[in-house]
């Protein structure tokens, strides 16, 4: 428990610094150009989830987000242990969760600064990062665990 911790906190820690990188170098609407019709960073303030869904309603994410939090703890908890690769997935989604309760809780909005120029797609941050990337490989690795049962205690004879 304590190793997912500790990757927990690293990758809150990246998140954190990324946005306060932002906020110290990019006025607000501020794009500044990384790769050429691919890539840049514009900071902006996000007061709601992807797409602006919900903008404005602290109270619902606040609400919300201590119980995915209590969860996530709770499972990394008890399930964290039998399973590391779990464990791991666990600690990306609980850190992609806190980086962006910080923000709520300090700011009454997200920073976001990453923006994919070659698609229409929202500006995002790390944390918003590392909750898709956590989400989708714990969705695979529930695919594979199911169709690929490991034995139970009792059938290792």
């Amino acid at each position: 428990m304590f190793l997912y911790l500790i990757l927990t906190i690293i990758l809150v820690t990246i998140d954190q610094i990324t946005k306060y990188l932002t906020v110290q170098n990019l006025a607000l609407f501020e794009v500044k150009e990384i790769i050429p019709k691919f890539l840049s960073f514009t900071y902006i303030q996000n007061s709601g989830a992807a797409w602006s869904l919900l903008e404005g309603k602290m109270w619902f994410f606040y609400i919300i987000t201590l119980i995915v939090i209590a969860f996530l703890l709770y499972y990394l908890y008890t399930e964290g242990r039998k399973d590391k690769i779990l464990g791991v997935i666990l600690s990306i989604i609980l850190a992609g969760t806190l980086g962006n309760f910080i923000d709520r809780v300090l700011f009454q909005y997200v920073v976001d600064m990453i923006k994919l120029e070659f698609i229409n797609f929202p500006i995002f941050n790390v944390a918003d990062m590392l909750l898709t990337i956590g989400v989708a490989v714990l969705l695979f690795y529930t695919i594979y665990e199911e169709k690929n049962p490991r034995p139970s205690e009792g059938d290792m004879r």
